[in-house]
Parts: structure tokens; C-alpha cells; sequence
């Protein structure tokens, strides 16, 4: 088993947690809930508290979003653990998505909540997180469908 390469995805996992606490820290000592700070053209950091999923869906679900985090941090682990071999997309992807859901589930462990503060034209607030776990999951499927043409077309 070729441990060592499970180090990169880790290591990026560890990095999206630190910071989506850093920043968080950051959000939540210097903005007033629900007082949007323009930053760009459409774009504010607005402090708000989201019991949903990512993108402010299924609110309310703190508590059975936990479990799907730990159900998804348990199977990437174990993916990782298998696979040892992970490269590339996968690992970046993995990588991101472990970090972001870790980040999740500490805000649901500690606060019963998630705190989220990136405002983007109509799309719901989110956080670092939140944009950890979408960007990891677009590179496993790109990969996923990637892989699946290669092999329809040997």
C-alpha cells in the first residue's frame, strides 16, 4: 500500500478546514448578522445562520445533515484508504470535499448550525465550505465522466 500519497488529499482537507475557520472567525467577529458589506459588483459578505444543506437547501436538517457528513467523510476516508493511488482530479476532489464537509460538521457539533457569509447575486448565501464541497464534488464527476468515456471508447 502506497500510504504516502494519501497525504495530498489530507493535507488539502486539513488546509479547507483551517481556513473556513480562519475566515469564519474573521466573519463572524467583524459582521452584523444580516448586514450585507459590499465587496464586489453583486457580490457581499452577509453574516446569516443556515440549519440547511449547502446553499441554504433542506432548512431545518441540522441534525440529519450531520449524519450524511459523517456518512460522506466516513466513505472518503475509506475510498482513500483503498485507493491509495488517487490522483489528480480525484484527489483534489476528495481532498475538497473532505475538508469542506469536516468544516460542516464542526459548525453542526458545536453551534447546531452552519454559519455562512458569501452573497452572490440571487444564489443563496454560502461559505468557504460550502464552495470546498461543490467544487470537490464538479472534479469527481468531471473525473467520474471522464473515465467512464475512456472506457466506452477502448
Amino acid at each position: 500500500m502506497k500510504s504516502g500519497r494519501l497525504v495530498g488529499p489530507l493535507l488539502l482537507a486539513v488546509a479547507v478546514f483551517a481556513s473556513d475557520r480562519w475566515v469564519q472567525g474573521l466573519v463572524l467577529s467583524r459582521l452584523t448578522p444580516d448586514v450585507p458589506v459590499a465587496v464586489l459588483p453583486g457580490v457581499n459578505l452577509t453574516l446569516t445562520e443556515n440549519t440547511g444543506a449547502a446553499f441554504g437547501l433542506f432548512q431545518g436538517g441540522s441534525a440529519w445533515l450531520a449524519v450524511v457528513g459523517v456518512l460522506v467523510v466516513a466513505g472518503g476516508l475509506g475510498w482513500l484508504v483503498r485507493h491509495p493511488e488517487a490522483r489528480g482530479a480525484v484527489a483534489w476532489g476528495l481532498g475538497l470535499l473532505l475538508g469542506g464537509a469536516v468544516g460542516n460538521l464542526w459548525d453542526r457539533w458545536v453551534n447546531g448550525r452552519v454559519v455562512d457569509y458569501v452573497a452572490i447575486g440571487p444564489w443563496p448565501v454560502f461559505n468557504l465550505a460550502d464552495s470546498a464541497i461543490v467544487v470537490g464534488m464538479v472534479l469527481l464527476a468531471v473525473e467520474a465522466w471522464r473515465q467512464d468515456r475512456a472506457h466506452v471508447t477502448r
